[in-house]
């Protein structure tokens, strides 16, 4: 039972990485739009739009597309799992008017989460080097204070 629940809370901490992550980018795509239309003030409304459709997306991300952006490897599930959240997020934008229904907008706000999607995945799997190579690194000190003693 103990082993489930951490299973369940380091999915949610996942989640709210990704959540807090996505709404970043998110926003600053928007805030960009925004100011190269001349408007300095953003929505409340599509700020909560993209909030919620920023967990819906991690949730869909860890529980359904195998956590893709942070997958050892970037096979053709992982690159389906990216292709369809962006595309949920460019559903949900388009329906929700986030840019007004401009095809061009939503088009560049499409390739622009699949760059974000790739960027994400390549500074994970630099993430994962780096501690690797901290651990492994530890575990030499460790066996040398040992041998030591």
């Amino acid at each position: 039972m103990r082993n489930r629940l951490k299973k369940y809370l380091s999915r949610e901490i996942v989640i709210e990485y990704k959540a807090c992550l996505y709404f970043c980018c998110l926003l600053f795509f928007y805030f960009c739009y925004l100011a190269f239309q001349g408007i300095f003030s953003a929505s409340v409304p599509v700020m909560c739009e993209m909030i919620l459709t920023a967990y819906a997306a991690g949730y869909l991300q860890v529980y359904a597309f195998r956590n893709f952006d942070d997958a050892e490897r970037m096979g053709a599930a992982e690159a389906a799992g990216m292709f369809l959240c962006a595309g949920l997020y460019t559903a949900v934008a388009w329906i929700l008017s986030w840019f007004g229904h401009s095809k061009i907008t939503t088009a560049l706000f499409f390739l622009y989460l699949v760059f974000i999607y790739v960027c994400v995945y390549l500074l994970n799997k630099l993430k994962r080097r780096i501690d690797t190579e901290a651990l492994n690194k530890m575990l030499e000190d460790y066996k040398g204070v040992n041998r030591d003693e």
